[in-house]
């Protein structure tokens, strides 16, 4: 059963601190991805084997559109979230949707990421992929540093994640226990 959608329990009990700590919260990833994005972006070398540029990596290109992503969203949301206005249920599942799709757009980047940079340092014999950062090792370098930072955004909107879940299913009463014990089956026939 849905509360009174007009004035949520949890806008009134809310602290101005804890609702500073959430607007920096939300600007904090933003912060993070565009120093993610700017390293990745200016991440290229030339060595005696070629060049390499994050552009040449499907992987990496993906990181730098979901980093910007991420980092608009956040911009967007902490104006959002620091604009005085009573919290209505289509806002507070509004942050829960986008809190959880970004969590999951970041966490792939990082994962994808990973992933390569993995394959990057190690190789694999088996499909005879031979070890790149010892030919590019400034640019596996930038491309770790830009990983990491974007696994810490990560970290950022899984907490977001919880606030935001928080505030929407707080909205919600416990279950009622039901007193009708019988259950109808229904019986098919072959």
């Amino acid at each position: 059963m849905r509360k009174d959608t007009a004035a949520p329990a949890d806008d009134a009990t809310q602290t101005p601190v804890a609702h500073t700590w959430e607007i920096l919260l939300r600007l904090l990833p933003m912060t993070l991805s565009v120093a993610a994005m700017v390293i990745m972006l200016k991440d290229s070398q030339t060595s005696d084997y070629g060049s390499l540029s994050y552009s040449d990596v499907g992987a990496f290109r993906y990181l730098v559109h979901a980093s910007g992503v991420c980092a608009g969203y956040s911009l967007l949301s902490a104006v959002a979230a620091a604009v005085p206005r009573p919290s209505s249920l289509s806002t507070a599942w509004t942050f829960f949707i986008l809190d959880q799709l970004l969590t999951y757009v970041v966490l792939a980047a990082g994962a994808i990421s990973t992933e390569l940079m993995y394959l990057a340092y190690n190789g694999d014999a088996s499909i005879t992929w031979s070890k790149a950062c010892g030919s590019f090792g400034d640019f596996c370098r930038k491309a770790t540093a830009a990983t990491t930072i974007t696994f810490v955004v990560t970290l950022c909107y899984a907490g977001l994640s919880l606030i935001s879940s928080y505030r929407l299913f707080s909205k919600y009463d416990a279950p009622v226990a039901c007193s009708n014990k019988e259950i109808d089956f229904s019986t098919f026939q072959s």
